[in-house]
């Protein structure tokens, strides 16, 4: 990654989530705020909450805020725990009115160092749209190389993306 942006990861807990669901922009509670239209709509981070309760109760961790400086610009991390193979897919997704300023390629780099200390992970996957070329940009920032490519029913042509060996 050549960007100077840095970003923090904060582990993501139950009470994040409600926080962000309720939209509580000052977020004293955390010392934090949320960017203007928040992290993400409502029905994702639900989608989002959920997969973090399965992978804390199976792997221990597995969702980070996203966070420059006090102000928590997106979401990242595993999508399942570790396959027995050492396979973890990722996701990251940044709010609308904070994209394009380098935040998910600093967040993808600071996951994959992350993943790089859990002696279980051997190889990082992940899959974009061919219709989200700065997705694209990102994984290819990080050192993912093209692995194939499937069909999704909602989002079409989806590209699938490595990094490591298994």
């Amino acid at each position: 990654m050549t960007s100077d942006k840095t970003v923090s990861l904060i582990e993501a807990k139950e009470e994040h989530f409600a926080w962000m669901l309720e939209g509580d922009s000052a977020g004293s509670r955390f010392g934090l705020t949320l960017p203007p239209g928040g992290v993400d709509s409502p029905h994702t981070l639900e989608l989002v909450r959920k997969m973090t309760g399965k992978l804390l109760g199976l792997f221990g961790r597995g969702t980070w805020l996203v966070v420059d400086g006090r102000e928590v610009v997106g979401l990242c991390g595993y999508k399942q725990p570790p396959g027995s193979n050492g396979t973890v897919a990722i996701g990251y997704g940044i709010a609308a009115s904070r994209r394009g300023r380098g935040f998910a390629t600093c967040a993808v780099a600071e996951l994959l160092r992350r993943a790089a200390t859990e002696p279980i992970i051997r190889l990082v996957i992940a899959e974009t749209s061919r219709a989200n070329p700065a997705s694209l940009r990102v994984l290819e920032k990080n050192g993912f190389e093209r692995s194939g490519t499937r069909i999704d029913a909602g989002d079409g042509e989806l590209i699938l993306w490595k990094r490591g060996s298994p």
